[in-house]
C-alpha cells in the first residue's frame, strides 16, 4: 500500500512509519491540512489516514474539499479523539470511509485499511477509455497520449473522463459544470479556464487536436 498520513503529532507519525514501513508499505506524511491537500491532489495513494484537528486547514474541511471539489475517491480513515456519535456522523457525512478514535492499536488501523482496500478493489471496474491516441485507464487513473504519460490534477481527470465517456457527443456547459461541481457550479469563466489548462496538457503538444469548443453550446472530445 502507498499511504498518506495527514497528522501533526510527530510522535504518532513516527510510530506509523515504523509500523507500516516495517511491513513493506510506502508512506508520505503531511504536518498540516494544506500540505495534505497538495499531496492528496497531486499524488496517487491507496489510502489516506487523516487527523481531524490539523493546523492551517482542519481535517474535516480537508475531507470535504477532497470529496466535493477534487472528487477524490481514495479511501480515507479519520483519526480523532472525538468519540461522540454526532462527531462520527459528521465525519461520515463529509465523506470518511472509516473512523478511528485515539488512542488506537496500530494493528486495528492496519486491518481497517486492508478492509477498505479490498472493498475499493471490488467496487472498481477495470476500464480503459480510448479516443485516437489518448488513453485513460480508470483502474490506475493513468492518462497517456501517444504513449506519453500526462500528469493531471484530479479535477482535470474528472473533466477529461466526463468528456471521453460522452464522446463523440457534445457536453453542454451546464452538464459539465454539474458533473464536476454538483448543484453549485462556479461561474463559466472558471470552467473555461479549466478547459484551457486541460487543452494545454492534452492537445498542445500534438498536431491532432481532440478537444473542440462549440460556441455557446459546450465542448466535445473527439477525433474529427
Amino acid at each position: 500500500m502507498k499511504l498518506l498520513i495527514v497528522e501533526d503529532n510527530q510522535n504518532l507519525v513516527a510510530n506509523l512509519f515504523d509500523y507500516f514501513e516495517g511491513k513493506g508499505h510506502i508512506l508520505d506524511a503531511a504536518p498540516d491540512g494544506l500540505v495534505g491537500k497538495w499531496l492528496a491532489t497531486t499524488q496517487h495513494y491507496d489510502g489516506i489516514i487523516l487527523d481531524w484537528n490539523l493546523p492551517k486547514l482542519d481535517g474535516f474541511q480537508l475531507l470535504k474539499e477532497l470529496r466535493e471539489e477534487y472528487h477524490c475517491d481514495t479511501p480515507i480513515i479519520m483519526l480523532t479523539a472525538r468519540d461522540e456519535l454526532p462527531d462520527k456522523i459528521c465525519g461520515f457525512k463529509a465523506g470518511a470511509d472509516d473512523y478511528l478514535t485515539k488512542p488506537f492499536e496500530l494493528q486495528e488501523l492496519e486491518v481497517r485499511l486492508e478492509a477498505l482496500m479490498a472493498r475499493s478493489k471490488r467496487t472498481t471496474t477495470t476500464k480503459v477509455l480510448e479516443i485516437a491516441d489518448l488513453s485513460f485507464d480508470l483502474s490506475t487513473m493513468e492518462v497517456t497520449r501517444a504513449g506519453q504519460t500526462i500528469n493531471l490534477y484530479p479535477i482535470y481527470k474528472k473533466l477529461l473522463r466526463t468528456l471521453m465517456e460522452a464522446s463523440p457527443s457534445i457536453v453542454s456547459h451546464s452538464q459539465l459544470g454539474e458533473c464536476i461541481w454538483g448543484d453549485s457550479p462556479p461561474e463559466s469563466d472558471r470552467l473555461r479556464a479549466y478547459i484551457h489548462d486541460l487543452r494545454r496538457k492534452i492537445d498542445a503538444p500534438f498536431s491532432n487536436k481532440l478537444i473542440h469548443t462549440l460556441p455557446r453550446v459546450g465542448y466535445r472530445l473527439a477525433e474529427l
